[in-house]
Formats: structure tokens, C-alpha cells, sequence
């Protein structure tokens, strides 16, 4: 299967903007400080868990969907 060009950018600008924003979301989650993360023990909660997989779920898909994007940037310009 063959993407376009303007398909391809969209796949990989949507991987890195994945990346970015799971990123952030995690170093945030680590930085928790309202209590919903973290226990008084300092122990993670299963709101801690639940979006922590969320997090390396959707930072997965994020870099597969880039990589899609880049290799069909990389096949057109071969192409062309």
C-alpha cells in the first residue's frame, strides 16, 4: 500500500505530537502531588496505574503511527 505525501506527514506529525504529549503526561504523573497519584504512604494508587498504561499504551501507538508516517514519506520520495 502506497501513502500520500500529505497522509504520511499527518501519521508522523501525530506520532511526534503523541510522543510529546505522553511524555509530559507521565513526567506529570510521577509529579503528582494532589493526592490522586500517590497515597500518604507515598505508595502508587491504582489511579497511578491505570494511567500509567494508558500512558505507555498510547506512547506505543504514537511511535508505530510515526514510523508508518515516515516510511511512507521515505517511499515517496524514492518513488519520485
Amino acid at each position: 500500500m502506497k501513502l500520500s505525501r500529505p497522509i504520511s506527514w499527518f501519521l508522523l506529525l501525530f506520532g511526534v505530537w503523541s510522543l510529546i504529549v505522553w511524555t509530559t503526561f507521565v513526567k506529570n504523573l510521577f509529579e503528582d502531588a494532589s493526592g490522586l497519584a500517590f497515597d500518604a504512604a507515598g505508595d502508587p494508587t491504582g489511579y497511578f496505574w491505570v494511567h500509567l498504561v494508558l500512558a505507555v499504551v498510547s506512547f506505543a501507538l504514537g511511535a508505530a503511527i510515526g514510523v508508518i508516517g515516515l516510511r511512507g514519506l521515505l517511499a515517496a520520495r524514492r518513488s519520485s
